[in-house]
């Protein structure tokens, strides 16, 4: 067709490609539209009339209904649906989905046109440059996986050339076939054989191909979750994409909570409840957020950026509204900070007195967790008082492991750069035996000292746990990230794995996790050796 040629000359022969599956004059009548460059989708239904849809508007194509030979057309020059019902067409980011009768037979075809729009992260470019791990957050259709396309051509790309990884569930990333798409720059695609496995591919990953960054699209079961969050502890950094309204909607979908470290019921002893003047039962956040930043994609061109996450979950759970910095691309294609970002650290309260700071009464994360959402905190308790928070200096120790034992163990303290606005100092017994100089002035100055055996999370959070009078872990906690460790495995190689032997109540416990999981589990041994295998399918 001359359209067709004049289309390829001009650039535009994806959009071409897309109509040239349609029925001879479906496609004439898609070429004459005016604002064919807006076309978000084509729907065909079977008896009804072909529809053009726009972003604000839809409009008919034909008076005449879609028979049994226009879907026919159609479904024979695309690609092979998939267990998720969708296809496309080759070296192109169209996707084609399905609608189905209860016999199997193909009743209706949505086409939705895919664009590889360049330019379209420029909004957030400083966010996806930091290398902190990054959840895009809309509505479908608001252009989510634009924005994930653009990511990773973005940091593969250019300076960056990073390592990137596509975990590719519907070929709507990269395209269809097995030549990716040019618009996902240098990453590397992997595509997914059933979409039930794509949590299995995400690991895979990670442990063959040595990434740096990994990308992936809808996030939508427990499953992919889990394996988002055994990714980001990796230290690979993650950009991927869920559906939802807001950072509201996320916490209570029971399904994809654990992106921002879950929810949970904690019953609090009466003597810390009173202290922070809620009921004995509080919504807590069970763990570190698998994401650090949350991106609400508004519409295409205003985002709400929530940083970092687990402040303004903990602040949302005690009943602040969040007021997270929003931005917009203006008619002039800059972009313009339109609301700035509101701290939301709500601090553990430090009971005073005689003008020196005590240790503080810290809940524990883990006592008495429940699967309910419904219990509620006193919203009629008064404003909290401001509380202070322990100044860490790290000397010869990581700050980022003081940090993430500070997440871990969800305690006030707050790591600073200079030592004399610290409370503490962390250092080292080696450093502390041989140095004379810095560390002789700090406690010169009345600064207490802390010294550890090693420069690790364990011992650091051992140090953390003397400093704020908290318990020590239990082997109840010990037992229950065993048996996630083993679903991990399980759910990555299929193999049965063994559990240390425990009581009846931790192996319960055990069972549990292993069916939210949908594997399968036994105990097996006598006592007092009895312990859990997990597997995934029936033993023999």
């Amino acid at each position: 067709m001359k359209e067709d040629l004049a289309a390829n000359q001009s650039g535009d022969w994806e959009l071409y490609a897309l109509l040239d599956i349609f029925p001879p004059a479906i496609r004439q009548a898609l070429t004459r539209l005016s604002n064919l460059h807006d076309l978000i989708e084509v729907i065909l239904d079977l008896g009804r009339l072909p529809e053009a849809r726009f972003p604000h508007d839809f409009g008919y194509l034909s008076q005449v209904p879609v028979d049994a030979d226009d879907i026919a057309y159609v479904v024979g020059r695309i690609g092979a649906f998939g267990k998720d019902n969708r296809a496309g067409i080759e070296q192109t980011l169209h996707r084609i989905s399905c609608l189905r009768n209860r016999s199997g037979k193909i009743v209706g075809l949505t086409s939705r046109v895919g664009r590889a729009v360049y330019g379209t992260i420029d909004i957030i470019l400083d966010v996806v440059r930091s290398g902190k791990s990054i959840l895009l957050l809309g509505k479908p259709g608001v252009g989510k996986t634009t924005m994930l396309r653009e990511v990773a051509r973005v940091l593969s790309s250019g300076d960056l050339r990073k390592r990137v990884v596509i975990v590719d569930t519907s070929n709507e990333i990269a395209g269809d076939g097995d030549v990716p798409h040019a618009g996902i720059g240098h990453a590397r695609r992997m595509q997914v054989d059933v979409p039930a496995n794509q949590h299995a591919v995400m690991i895979e990953a990670v442990e063959n191909h040595m990434p740096e960054v990994i990308v992936i699209d809808e996030i939508g079961t427990e499953a992919e979750a889990l394996a988002a969050r055994t990714i980001a502890e990796r230290g690979v950094q993650l950009i991927g994409t869920a559906h939802g309204i807001d950072l509201d909607s996320l916490m209570v979908n029971p399904t994809l909570s654990d992106l921002i470290g879950g929810i949970g019921a904690v019953t609090l002893s009466d003597e810390e409840a009173k202290r922070r003047g809620t009921r004995k039962t509080v919504l807590e956040r069970k763990a570190p957020p698998t994401f650090d930043v949350v991106i609400e994609i508004q519409d295409r061109n205003r985002l709400a950026i929530h940083a970092p996450v687990d402040e303004v979950v903990d602040a949302m759970l005690r009943g602040h509204e969040p007021q997270p910095e929003i931005r917009v691309r203006n008619e002039r294609g800059g972009v313009e900070v339109v609301q700035k970002a509101e701290a939301q650290t709500v601090q553990t309260r430090y009971d005073g007195g005689n003008g020196h700071r005590s240790r503080p009464a810290v809940a524990r994360a883990g006592s008495v967790v429940t699967r309910s959402l419904n219990a509620q905190y006193d919203e009629d308790a008064g404003e909290e008082e401001e509380h202070e928070t322990v100044r860490v200096f790290p000397y010869g120790v990581s700050r980022s492991k003081i940090e993430r034992a500070v997440s871990n163990l969800r305690v006030p303290a707050q790591v600073v750069r200079h030592w004399d606005e610290a409370d503490i100092v962390l250092t080292l017994k080696a450093l502390e035996r041989r140095d004379h100089g810095k560390l002789k002035a700090m406690a010169s100055q009345n600064v207490p000292i802390y010294a550890l055996k090693t420069n690790t999370t364990s011992q650091i959070q051992s140090c953390m746990r003397d400093l704020f009078d908290l318990p020590t872990m239990d082997d109840e906690e010990l037992a229950l990230r065993e048996a996630e460790e083993a679903v991990y495995q399980v759910m990555l190689h299929s193999k049965p794995v063994e559990l240390s032997p425990q009581s009846s109540y931790i192996r319960r416990l055990q069972h549990q996790m292993a069916e939210k999981y949908s594997l399968q589990s036994r105990s097996t041994g006598t006592e007092p050796n009895r312990r859990v295998r997990v597997f995934k399918e029936a033993l023999q």
